[in-house]
């Protein structure tokens, strides 16, 4: 039972002010937040309620609706992205990757349109350099629109047990081990870090930042946070940046061949131009 304290502390979240943090979620991230979403946007949302010293959602709403370019809008975003990922998550995509580059020549470039805390972007460039070396001309672009999951990526450092997974060949290659206070952890090396280029980008905003041809791009795990039309665009916006014989790969529950045209399935959810 809830005692007194508890319950003065408590928030109230409405059907009016879940339905507003839909909409403006939607126009900013493209994220679709169904009815089952409530409670994890009560929990994300109401420690930094409290942190601006507000007594309801709906004051917060307001505070951002009235500064539609404010810094607030950035803490809103990251409240609610979700940033689920290890490295060499669905393992077959980084054999098939592999098997990709073996026969291609340099320079390589490589979009990870979803970089979260990084272990995917760092996954592919461990690839790379096992393929073509540290010194290589490859380059992998690692973009995300939270931009506290971003910081984590550019710092590199991760729990040592999550960089254990990867083999000791690999750990001793690409990892420095912690030492002192960093004990326990583990941070990738300088020459793995300097193949990876992380940058701010929302696939919904109206421009993206980059510039292709890529020789592959990975949004995975992406496309189910939006709804279709939006998974339409994007998917038809990656077209021109995509190599004509390039890769396309999607998340394991992810199926864009009844969304798009431009695109044909090849095998265990990675696609290439229907050109």
């Amino acid at each position: 039972m809830a005692t007194r304290s508890s319950w003065m502390n408590e928030l109230l979240l409405t059907d009016e002010d879940f339905a507003r943090i839909s909409r403006l979620i939607h126009e900013r991230a493209g994220i679709v937040l169904a009815r089952h979403k409530r409670e994890m946007v009560y929990s994300r949302l109401a420690r930094r309620v409290r942190e601006l010293g507000l007594q309801r959602f709906s004051d917060y709403l307001a505070l951002l609706e009235r500064d539609s370019s404010g810094a607030e809008w950035e803490a809103f975003i990251n409240a609610l992205t979700t940033n689920l990922t290890a490295f060499f998550r669905e393992a077959h995509h980084f054999h098939l990757l592999e098997e990709f580059l073996a026969n291609r020549q340099l320079p390589i470039r490589i979009w990870c349109a979803a970089a979260s805390t990084g272990e995917e972007p760092y996954s592919i460039a461990m690839v790379l350099a096992e393929t073509y070396g540290e010194r290589a001309d490859v380059r992998v672009i690692a973009t995300d629109v939270d931009t506290e999951a971003l910081a984590k990526a550019q710092e590199g450092v991760y729990p040592l047990l999550h960089a254990t997974k990867l083999g000791e060949q690999r750990l001793k290659r690409f990892f420095q081990r912690g030492r002192g206070s960093r004990e326990g952890m583990a941070r990738v090396r300088p020459e793995l870090a300097a193949m990876v280029e992380f940058q701010y980008l929302n696939l919904v905003a109206p421009e993206w930042p980059i510039r292709g041809p890529f020789d592959a791009i990975f949004c995975r795990n992406v496309m189910i946070y939006f709804d279709r039309a939006t998974q339409s665009r994007i998917l038809e916006r990656f077209t021109p940046l995509l190599k004509r014989d390039g890769l396309l790969f999607a998340g394991h529950s992810e199926n864009f061949t009844y969304l798009t045209k431009s695109f044909r399935l090849r095998g265990q959810t990675v696609y290439t131009r229907a050109d």
